[in-house]
């Protein structure tokens, strides 16, 4: 996953800042532990889709919260439904028991919303 913007970055110090808790939320999601033996990483997204119904919600209400800075930084309304769209279709499928499981460690949609954000903030 990229990282957070450099000492180079264009962005104002609260752009930064709030790219780089974005940044944080979205690793420990998508990829904050690596899976022994290989190169792929997974986050606590696909651990707690294990939990019935409520290990789904707990992982679609903290998927949500890169969007709530995007809105807060003026993000489009196409960009911030795109957004949407990503989490609903993770929250959607990974609810499917076992199927979901392995979809979560796949499907990065917090990943994908980090780099929506960061080219918007940077573009």
């Amino acid at each position: 996953m990229d990282s957070p913007p450099g000492p180079d970055s264009q962005l104002t110090a609260a752009e930064a800042a709030t790219l780089d808790r974005v940044h944080t939320v979205t690793r420990l999601l998508d990829d904050a532990i690596r899976v022994p033996g290989t190169d792929f990483r997974i986050g606590i997204d696909p651990i707690l889709s294990v939990l019935p119904v409520a290990g789904d919600a707990a992982g679609a209400v903290l998927s949500l919260y890169p969007i709530a800075e995007a809105y807060r930084l003026g993000m489009s309304k196409r960009t911030l439904a795109a957004m949407l769209g990503l989490v609903a279709i993770d929250a959607v499928i990974g609810s499917v028991p076992v199927l979901g499981t392995v979809f979560d460690a796949l499907w990065k949609a917090n990943q994908w919303n980090y780099r929506l954000l960061e080219r918007h903030l940077e573009g």
